[in-house]
Order: C-alpha cells, then structure tokens, then sequence
C-alpha cells in the first residue's frame, strides 16, 4: 500500500504514538485504525485451499535469550561470537529479544494477527548441556510451556531440531558435524524430543539449511564453527574442497536417522509428520545461451539438489559426482534405504533469485579447491544495467517474487511434486531504523504480496504447498549482522524490547481474518 495523502501520513505518526503508549495492546482501534486500507492484491485465506496454514517463524538462538542461564550449555555459534569483530558491533544473543521469558506476550501477537502456526527451534544444548548424558529439565520445562500455551492460544507448534547451534560439547569432543559420531547423537536428542513432546507437537523438522551450515561453516568460515581454507576466509582451521561435503553428508546422515526413530518407535501413536528445511535461491540463467543455463542447472543442484537429490532419490545429483569425484562422500546400500524416503514434506527458505552465467570457464582452473568453486559459475545481481529486483537491507536480498513461482514448480517437476512448506520468507531493514519507520514497513507489505501472489499461482499450477511461514515473528540476532538487520513483522526496542507491530503485521491480519458465516 501507498501513502498517497497527508492526512493518511498525519494518521500513521498518531498511530505510532499510540503503539508506543500500549507497546503489545492489539485492539487495532487502539493501534491501527481500520481507516487503514491494506491491499492485499485479492490475496485472503478463502484463495488457499482448505487447511492451508499460515504462521511466523524463529530460531533459538536468535529469540530466547538466556545463553548461559537456567541450565543451557554453550553452542557453537556462543563460541564463535566471542571472536571480536565476528558480530556487528560485538553484540552477543546472551539476551536477545528474551522470549524464554516474555513467550506468552509473543504468542498472543500471534493470536491477535489470525496466524494459524508457530515454527521454532529447540536449542540441543538447552535440552542436553554436553550434547548427550545429562538433560538438563528446566530447558524441557521452558519448551513445555511455550508448547502448552501455543496450544492454549490455538497455535500450532512446528518444532524444529537444529537451527544452526551445535552443542559446544561435541564440536571439542569429535569434531561436531565432521564425524559420523553426530549421526547417533542427533538421532538420540530427536528420540527425546519425540518422546517428551510428541505427544502435543505434530509438525517435526529435523534440520535448517543444512546447505547453510555445511557452506558458511566450512567452505569460507563465515558461520560457526568457523572452518576453511585459507584462501577462502580468515580460518585457523579447514579444508574447504573436502569438509563441506563430509559435513553434509553426516547431516542427511543424522536426518535419515532422527526420521527412522520417529516413524518406527513414534509416529503410529503419534500421528505426526517429519520433514526437513532447505534453503533455494533460485538461479535464473543470464542470457538464452546453453551454456548459462548448463551454469543455472548446476547451482541449483550444488544448491538445493545436494540435499533433496538424495532423500528423493538416493544418490548425489549426478553434475556433483561429475565435478567433485572422490571428494564426494557416497552412501552405503544401507544408508541409501534410510535415506532415501526419508521426509514427509519438504520445507523451503525461498528469499531471493540471482542470474547465473557460465562466465567462468573462460578462467584458469584455481589452484584451490572449494564447495563454490566446484559450481564453477559467475554470480550477478543484475541484467543489461537492471538489477533482477529492488534490493533489501542485506547485500544478498533481493525482491524477486517469480522466482519463489519458479523454485515451487522447480521442485515439483524434478523431485515428484513432494508435499511442501513454504518455511521462511521475508525481508530486512536496517537495524538502525527508526521506530516511527520501522513500524511503516510498506516496502515489506510490497515484498510479502508479491511472494504470497506467486505461490498461489504455483499453487493453482498443481504445485503441492500446503503451507506459509513468514519470516520473522520479531526483529531479533540475525547472526553475524548482530542487531543491525530487522526481519521481524514486530518491531523490537533493542533497549528495553518492547513488541511494536509493524503495519506488515496487521496486514497479515486482514488477509488471515476468517469470513463470519
């Protein structure tokens, strides 16, 4: 929507004087005045089909708080934020937005907005402080109460197991996501979590962008644990051509695993689903030649193919047996049946779309080897002078609704039109903004209504998506950006993390209202 008169503009700084009087208070004729008009492109919950879900989504360690209190042990990302300068201006998530202890305020916003789900993370170290052994019951205990009052509230809970935070224990102990060691490890902490909380959580998912932690981890260091080459980052320790793909491969590994435990020793009695979350950008090729769309292909299967290619099919996509060779783990007759099968839906992060071209063959072959390198492709973010998209907060984000349309159909066509969540969507702001600003988060509103219109088209295409999480609940920690990004459909005070809705979020509300009958 657009502020095209004064008087609406006049309206909205009155409206964000009373959102700071009443920080949570979520009568709109208190807060956001039905003179507001959303556009929500025709967009309402009757356009979805039946059951459709729509919620917001978090992690752990980028919400609760609570780092090292109540029991938690230290995860890898603790220790990894502790090297000055890693984080924007130093900032820990020791605090964060504090949702261990205001989760009830969280969930009522919401209640308030009409959304039907809530996807969060369990923190492993939170449950088991060394990784394995000991559990700690005041973690359990928390869980239990933000899943009891989802439920009070009408919420659905969508448990995810691992969002990038690794127990700190078992990266000193066997080299964390390096060792087959974590296969059963992570396989036990899951049986726990089914067993103690299965009986109220029907949505499992047991790993986040895996691509994620086994890249920025281990291929240039950027994530925790904070591992390369060095001529990829600034790394004490790694192996960029190797260690990404051994990480990986122990992920699918401890994937397939936690979802063997749950389907023979829980999910009859339970009644629930397993899947898990990947991350896909989507990679358009740069011009028609078949050279860039040989580059696009083989980002999408070094991308998003390294992880479904093997739970649909039970092997690597072929490019990467082709180009990594003997660097690429292979799964035993064994691991294949668990492997392959292994996801009752499929969740995708779809954020943004870049042109690929095959530009860099024309380069000399480079001396070190590494998982992007391997995809052996030039990366651009614009077309003839023209940006694919109007850019958002963060370098990498652009808005780019076809290509949510394009990924959706993508992953329908080629891996079996498999049952799928849209499970993170959204875009940032600066963290410096301020609240009058934030809270006038048109741009957002635009970003959202585009994203929601094409997967309706892919929907209405016969792609299999049976649900929406936007990204994010909160403004929170956003990693090595510290606070100096805000995702949220809630603005947060950083000082005293006050809840602000953010106009994003009451036009959710309207599209999410259910019609009276």
């Amino acid at each position: 929507m657009k502020m095209r008169t004064p008087w609406l503009s006049f309206l909205f700084s009155i409206v964000a004087i009373q959102c700071i009087a009443s920080a949570t208070e979520l009568n709109e004729a208190s807060v956001f005045p039905e003179a507001v008009n959303f556009d929500t492109g025709g967009l309402r919950r009757e356009v979805f089909p039946r059951g459709f879900v729509f919620g917001t989504a978090t992690s752990a360690y980028q919400v609760e708080g609570m780092a090292n209190k109540d029991g938690r042990g230290p995860s890898i990302w603790d220790e990894f934020a502790k090297i000055p300068g890693i984080i924007a201006d130093n900032k820990t998530a020791e605090v964060t937005v504090d949702q261990y202890h205001r989760y009830k305020e969280d969930v009522d916003i919401m209640a308030n907005l009409n959304f039907d789900a809530y996807r969060f993370s369990i923190s492993w170290s939170r449950i088991f402080p060394y990784g394995t052994g000991k559990i700690n019951w005041k973690g359990v205990a928390y869980y239990n109460r933000l899943i009891n009052y989802l439920l009070q509230r009408g919420i659905t809970p969508y448990a995810n197991l691992y969002h990038y935070d690794l127990p700190l224990a078992l990266e000193k102990r066997y080299n964390g996501l390096l060792s087959h060691n974590v296969v059963k490890d992570f396989a036990d902490y899951a049986d726990f979590c089914f067993k103690t909380f299965g009986d109220r959580v029907k949505n499992w998912m047991t790993f986040n962008e895996p691509r994620v932690v086994a890249a920025l981890g281990y291929d240039n260091g950027f994530h925790a644990p904070g591992r390369c080459s060095k001529a990829f980052g600034n790394c004490s320790a790694g192996n960029s051509a190797t260690e990404p793909y051994i990480v990986a491969h122990n992920l699918i590994l401890s994937h397939a695993a936690a979802v063997q435990r749950y389907r023979e020793k829980y999910q009859e009695k339970q009644k629930g689903r397993i899947g898990i979350l990947l991350d896909f950008v989507w990679y358009e090729p740069l011009t028609r030649s078949k050279a860039d769309n040989y580059a696009a292909q083989r980002a999408r299967d070094f991308h998003v193919g390294w992880f479904i290619h093997p739970i649909v099919y039970g092997e690597y996509p072929k490019t990467m047996r082709n180009i990594v060779g003997n660097r690429l783990p292979k799964f035993s007759q064994e691991e294949v049946k668990i492997v392959k099968g292994s996801i009752d839906f499929v969740g995708i992060n779809q954020y943004t779309t870049y042109y690929m071209s095959n530009s860099n063959q024309s380069k000399p072959k480079p001396k070190q080897l590494g998982y992007q390198q391997d995809w052996n492709v030039g990366f651009f973010y614009a077309k003839n002078g023209i940006p694919v998209g109007p850019r958002a907060y963060s370098y990498w984000l652009y808005n780019v609704p076809w290509g949510l349309y394009k990924a959706l159909i993508y992953i329908k066509e080629r891996y079996g039109n498999p049952t799928v969540i849209l499970s993170e969507n959204g875009m940032d702001d600066p963290g410096s903004v301020t609240l009058p600003k934030g809270l006038h988060d048109t741009t957002r509103i635009n970003f959202y209504r585009g994203y929601l219109l094409q997967l309706k088209k892919a929907v209405d295409n016969g792609a299999n998506v049976v649900g929406y999480f936007a990204w994010s609940l909160l403004d929170n920690f956003e990693w090595r950006l510290g606070y100096t990004s805000r995702f949220g459909i809630v603005y947060v005070d950083f000082n005293n993390l006050k809840r602000y809705p953010k106009m994003s979020a009451y036009w959710f509300k309207k599209l999410l209202t259910r019609k009276k009958h």
